[in-house]
């Protein structure tokens, strides 16, 4: 939907997301996430991310394309 609207696949603000966790202390997290590019975008915004814990969602009728999609297009780590 959001390349149709001529919008960014990702549009959220790593940085502030950092700024906030260096505010509660938390320097190092667990980020559950099945997408690299978040983990990547929060080490360069200096959070270090010890450990990815993947979220394991099985698909279903209503969700399989939708999964198969963020697999295959944005590379999101799923089976």
């Amino acid at each position: 939907a959001n390349q149709r609207l001529g919008l960014p696949d990702e549009a959220r603000d790593f940085p502030v997301a950092a700024r906030m966790l260096d505010l509660l202390g938390a320097r190092e997290i667990r980020l559950m996430t099945n997408n690299p590019a978040k983990v990547a975008a929060l080490e360069v915004a200096g959070v270090r991310v010890i450990e990815r814990v993947p979220h394991q969602l099985p698909d279903n009728p209503h969700n399989a394309r939708y999964l198969a999609t963020k697999r295959d297009r944005a590379g999101h780590l799923l089976r």
